[in-house]
């Protein structure tokens, strides 16, 4: 039996943040003590904003020439490669406060006990898998959408142009095929590196949701255990008792200002990301219904169904995760009102009179201090998306 409990502990995580979300940190430059950070960042910031600078030239240049389908194309791009760019620079400015959740995170599992193991080890592999799945959707809807610019360059009617898979103004002509290869390969890499990355902050979100809604439920079966053996062990000291009931307030109080830290890390983020998904959604869905029964669509269809699918996927979860930890800090003040609370001393009613009154105010995440996160704020992401879909077909 001894043999097999190495195993079984080596299967266990050392925390919640995947290797993968850990390697995307480092490569911006955010993770903690990560080496060449002033490098990583400087080199973020001026491959954005050169991909930028030629992405909004071409906007600017075409805004009164191009086809309207070509500039909510464009529009669609330049706005995912600007929140991105407002998203790193979030991070960079808030880089402590980054690493002062991460060290966070570590205590908790540090602190960790074995009865406390199975419940924080299935929400690492639950955080895990999510991760993985949302950066592949990510750099998956970059491959579709370069296979349907691919796709139309090699078509018929495109033979004589040079398109490229991101629209941009560069400040030099395409006179021969390689250089329209180095190219398209360069846009490719850089695009799929930049999706990665979306993913990758996304994925944090949910990892630290999932990891602080984790140590609720840790908290509430604690709750529920100290009042059940205060029944069923009459002789136990009371002193002990009341130690343990502080010992949770004080865990309160810990999630609190977990759940405080991540309000101000993302909340600004959650704020561009609410205009830019309208718009970017917006821009793609009129893609969509203009290319459906269209000669010449399915290449179009090819680049914005994806696309379309993972931008509303972001859009859920920012608003899903703020919905799910408003919901769980709720039931804290449940399992404490729930709890053998009348079979206790004076003493520990009192101090579970505290948290339940603390857990009326529950937690959230905001959209820039406006507006909570919830599912009805992506209900209206969506609603405002078809409304402005509906008024540029009219216009089309």
């Amino acid at each position: 039996m001894d043999p097999k409990i190495p195993k079984m502990n080596s299967m266990i995580p050392d925390g919640t943040v995947s290797r993968s979300i850990e390697i995307g940190l480092r490569v911006i430059g955010v993770w903690p003590d990560s080496s060449y950070s002033v490098l990583r960042r400087a080199f973020w910031m001026i491959t954005l904003t050169m991909a930028q600078t030629f992405q909004y030239r071409y906007f600017v240049i075409h805004v009164r020439t191009d086809d309207l389908s070509h500039l909510m194309d464009g529009l669609s791009t330049t706005m995912s490669y600007s929140l991105l760019l407002l998203k790193l620079t979030i991070f960079w400015i808030n880089r402590r406060l980054l690493n002062e959740i991460i060290a966070s995170m570590s205590k908790d599992w540090k602190e960790c006990d074995i009865s406390n193991e199975y419940t924080m080890t299935r929400i690492a592999y639950v955080s895990r898998w999510v991760s993985n799945v949302i950066i592949f959707s990510h750099m998956m809807s970059v491959f579709l959408y370069a296979t349907g610019t691919l796709l139309k360059i090699k078509s018929k009617n495109q033979t004589n142009t040079r398109e490229l898979i991101i629209k941009m103004e560069i400040p030099f002509e395409i006179e021969t095929t390689p250089q329209h290869v180095i190219i398209l390969v360069t846009q490719f890499i850089h695009q799929t590196t930049a999706a990665g990355m979306v993913g990758v902050l996304d994925s944090l979100l949910i990892i630290l949701v999932l990891h602080i809604c984790g140590q609720i439920d840790l908290m509430r079966q604690k709750l529920s255990e100290v009042t059940r053996k205060n029944i069923e062990r009459k002789n136990v000291d009371q002193d002990v008792n009341e130690s343990i009931v502080k010992a949770l307030i004080i865990r309160h109080q810990q999630i609190i200002t977990f759940s405080k830290n991540i309000e101000n890390l993302y909340s600004n983020i959650a704020l561009i990301q609410f205009f830019s998904n309208t718009l970017v959604i917006c821009c793609l869905g009129f893609l969509i219904v203009i290319s459906i029964g269209v000669p010449g669509g399915s290449m179009m269809l090819i680049k914005s169904v994806f696309f379309y699918i993972v931008m509303s996927l972001e859009a859920f979860i920012y608003c899903f995760v703020g919905e799910h930890l408003s919901t769980k800090s709720e039931m804290i003040g449940d399992s404490a009102y729930e709890s053998l609370w009348y079979e206790s001393s004076p003493s520990q009613n009192r101090d579970i009179h505290i948290m339940i009154i603390r857990s009326q105010k529950h937690l959230t995440l905001t959209i820039g201090k406006v507006a909570e996160l919830s599912l009805r704020q992506f209900a209206n992401i969506i609603k405002a998306s078809a409304s402005y879909v509906s008024v540029l077909h009219a216009m089309y």
